[in-house]
């Protein structure tokens, strides 16, 4: 029974870092690589097209209102847009919430401003191969994919700050 369990932890582990490894292929192999163009309802109302945003270093967030990471770091990322918003940087939270009420509740509450974009059949995130929330991209003002983030933890805001600097310098 106890070597049971141990063979099956140990297969359940190398799933998971053969799953990781992946990952991070897939990730590795799009940047640098064009930012595939989508475009998505928003919350104002009018449709956003990614690719009118050229010219612009372009940051997307894809979240959910029940995903806790994601509501640690929005007020963080609303202040970074609103900070570089005039040096041509734009951020696009995508949300996946299947009820949009959920996530128009949650950005009154933590009072966002940056544009919400709907991609509730999943699309979107399908097409840049979201598996990890949030998830959040960073595309350099030529429509190149230049960083991805999976998950949020402590600190990642720093980061994000770094790599906007950086390529709104570009």
């Amino acid at each position: 029974m106890r070597s049971w369990k141990m063979v099956s932890t140990g297969l359940f582990m190398g799933l998971l870092l053969m799953m990781s490894y992946h990952a991070c292929v897939v990730y590795a192999s799009a940047l640098g690589r064009a930012a595939p163009d989508f475009t998505l309802k928003s919350a104002a109302g009018p449709n956003i097209k990614l690719g009118e945003l050229r010219g612009q270093v372009v940051m997307l967030n894809f979240w959910a209102s029940w995903c806790g990471p994601c509501r640690q770091e929005m007020p963080d990322m609303d202040a970074l847009y609103r900070r570089y918003e005039d040096l041509g940087f734009r951020t696009l939270g995508i949300n996946l919430d299947e009820q949009k009420g959920r996530a128009e509740g949650l950005v009154r509450e933590l009072g966002v401003t940056y544009p919400i974009l709907y991609d509730d059949h999943h699309t979107v995130s399908t097409l840049y191969k979201v598996d990890a929330m949030p998830t959040t991209v960073i595309i350099d003002r030529d429509g190149r994919i230049r960083y991805v983030h999976r998950g949020y933890r402590d600190g990642y805001i720093q980061r994000y700050q770094e790599e906007v600097r950086g390529l709104l310098r570009e």
